[in-house]
Formats: C-alpha cells, structure tokens, sequence
C-alpha cells in the first residue's frame, strides 16, 4: 500500500525535471529503514534529462532526506545516560579519521546506510562532515545509476538497492540495534587513551578490555 502511494507521488513528481529528482530523492530517503525504491524514477528521468546535473540533484536530495536517520541517532543520544554520553563523545573523536569514508561508502553502495548513520549521530559526528561525505556518496550513486539507466536499464538495477524486501528491513534494523547496543558497551575513553598511546593496537586492547568482567 505504501509503496503504491510513493509510486503515484514519483510519477506525478517526474513532469518537475530536476526539481522533481530532488524532490523524489528527499521522500524515498526521508523514513529511516522504509525501502522506497526512488532511484528506479532517477533511471527512467535519464531518458530526458541531463544525467549529470540529474544525479547531483537526486544525490542532494537523497543525502538530506537521510538526516533524519542521522537525527534519529542524536535525538537517541539525548537519553543516555552521563557516563554513556561522554563514552560516545570518545567514539566520535576516533571516528572523525574515517568517518567520512564509511559514510561515504554506505551512501554510494545500496547497503543499508541507516544501519550505521543512526550510531553515527549517537556518537554526535560533526553534521558537517556527515553531509558532504553522504553527499558525494549519494551524487556518485545517482551518477552511476543515471548514466547507466542512459543505457539500459538492467545496468542500473545493480544500484538499486532501495527494493528490499521485508526481511532485508528487518534485518538491517536488527544489524542498527546489534551496532549501537555494542557501541554503547564499549568503553570509549578508555579506548581513545591507549589509542593515543599505542596506536590500532591500543584500540583493539580498549575494545577487548571493555567486554571483560569487571572486578568488584
């Protein structure tokens, strides 16, 4: 029923050019873990639109319908705890050297991106690099799919990651709750301490420490 109210909205949208790609692109990725396939539209816009300029307004629009996800994680970190908040607060000081580049490959791949921009704004990651990093992902993503659909459309289905199925949902939602639950068990201070004193190896040690039984 959904998907047959977004598909009307898209076809009514389509006669907009490009507003109506960005348009389309803020809708089908505005509801965290809803699969709405709003890149099959992009492909079938290709036709008679400018590819390029197509996927930098779909690349756009999809990257900003996706700050509700990443909302949704700084809304979540609100409810922690003090101890649990300035642990993130560490993880989002470890993550700002790849950060970027994971969100970067979630948005240009059709991987589940929600599984891990919702920890990301848990971990309260600058929205600024949230944005141009998913941004460009999405840009790219768009490109890709637009060009090929320019050619035939069975290249771009390869990209069009948005028709999942209810158990894809479901378990993309599981993996979001498996990834935040063992982020918020690790200890990040600790973490980020031997980090800086020894390096990857003083990450691994942090996150092994954080899983062992405490000593009363």
């Amino acid at each position: 029923m959904a998907g047959d109210i977004f598909t009307e909205l898209f076809q009514a949208l389509q006669i907009y050019g490009y507003i109506g790609a960005f348009m389309i692109s803020v809708l089908g990725s505005l509801i965290p873990f809803l699969p709405v396939p709003y890149l099959i539209p992009v492909v079938l816009m290709a036709e008679q639109l400018d590819p390029f300029i197509l996927g930098v307004a779909a690349g756009i629009g999809g990257a900003l319908g996706k700050l509700t996800s990443y909302g949704l994680g700084r809304a979540g970190r609100r409810l922690l705890g003090e101890e649990k908040r300035r642990r993130m607060t560490a993880l989002g000081k470890l993550i700002r050297r790849y950060g970027m580049l994971a969100v970067f490959l979630f948005a240009l791949t059709p991987l589940p991106d929600d599984v891990i921009y919702v920890p990301i704004g848990l971990a309260n990651f600058s929205i600024t690099r949230f944005m141009i990093a998913n941004a460009l992902g999405k840009i790219v993503l768009s490109w890709i799919v637009a060009y090929s659909g320019k050619i035939y459309f069975d290249y771009a289905r390869i990209f069009l990651g948005e028709e999942g199925s209810p158990i894809a949902v479901a378990a993309a939602l599981i993996a979001m709750i498996i990834i935040t639950v063992i982020l918020l068990k690790i200890d990040w201070e600790l973490v980020l301490k031997l980090a800086e004193e020894r390096g990857v190896r003083g990450v691994i040690d942090g996150i092994v420490k954080s899983f062992r039984p405490r000593k009363e």
